[in-house]
């Protein structure tokens, strides 16, 4: 594959800002010219990091280039810093990530990139709070990804959340009580994009949401605690999603490794012909 980093002045982050993008490279018995000519509407893994991790984790701790190779996939991986891909208008001289990717990044490479902008060729995934940001942009902009796929994140019931849990220690709930002070208060908090948890109800029974799939380790991962509550209450609302639960594995990057090949076929990504191509 070929790896690209580029290096952007946004709008939206108002800061030069970098990602990473993983193309198909030319077989060597292949022809330059015709490969490359022929080269276009690949489809696109929106792939997004966790805490403390930029646009180089995927590459860098998976495989997932070589992955990539196998389903001949586009995979753009951006830097979110610690937003949780969210809006924060308010941080430095305004870092609105939610909108970024959505407005800024995804017609920058649907346009300078040989991949496809159709529905039924875009997926998104990511890790810990790159899954909840996954599930965030997936369930809110449903015209615009084909499929999702959460590791290591659940959506939450925000709205039971109490005032003595957001003021304990811990980063988690460090995270939910500035998240919500961003927000502008909980009322605002919870009728956000972000509670996503709010929004699948919303729309779980429209037909529109992407198709979902929840991947955990079974393990030590703190997330099971929000994901078993999540899983029985999308059995009660209908929701389409399924869910894969790994032994063996907990928070942790061996079982991100698998999860993101398990997206990908959930995603419907077919192994390449190496002899057509």
């Amino acid at each position: 594959m070929a790896l690209l980093t580029m290096n952007m002045a946004s709008k939206h982050l108002r800061v030069n800002q970098e990602f990473s993008v993983i193309l198909p490279d030319m077989p060597r018995e292949g022809e330059p010219a015709e490969f490359y000519g022929a080269t276009t509407d690949l489809p696109v893994v929106w792939l997004l990091h966790g805490t403390y991790g930029d646009h180089t984790d995927w590459v860098r701790k998976t495989n997932v280039e070589r992955y990539a190779t196998e389903k001949r996939v586009a995979v753009v991986m951006p830097s979110a810093m610690n937003t949780s891909y969210a809006n924060w208008s308010r941080a430095m001289l305004g870092y609105n990530m939610y909108d970024y990717l959505l407005d800024e990044l995804m017609p920058l490479v649907h346009n300078w990139f040989p991949v496809s902008s159709r529905r039924k060729d875009n997926f998104i995934a990511g890790l810990s709070m790159g899954g909840r940001g996954t599930i965030t942009y997936a369930v809110n902009n449903p015209e615009r990804f084909a499929a999702a796929a959460a590791l290591s994140a659940s959506p939450r019931d925000f709205a039971t959340l109490t005032p003595e849990y957001l003021a304990s220690d811990g980063p988690v709930a460090e995270r939910f009580s500035r998240s919500i002070e961003n927000a502008g208060g909980l009322d605002a908090f919870l009728a956000s994009p972000d509670n996503t948890w709010r929004v699948i109800d919303e729309r779980a029974a429209s037909g529109e949401l992407p198709r979902l799939l929840f991947a955990c380790g079974a393990d030590d991962d703190y997330v099971m605690d929000d994901l078993r509550p999540f899983r029985a209450h999308a059995e009660q609302i209908g929701l389409d999603a399924e869910f894969l639960v790994r032994d063996g594995y907990a928070h942790e990057w061996d079982f991100w490794d698998v999860a993101v090949r398990d997206a990908f076929e959930f995603f419907g990504l077919r192994d390449i012909d190496h002899d057509a191509v």
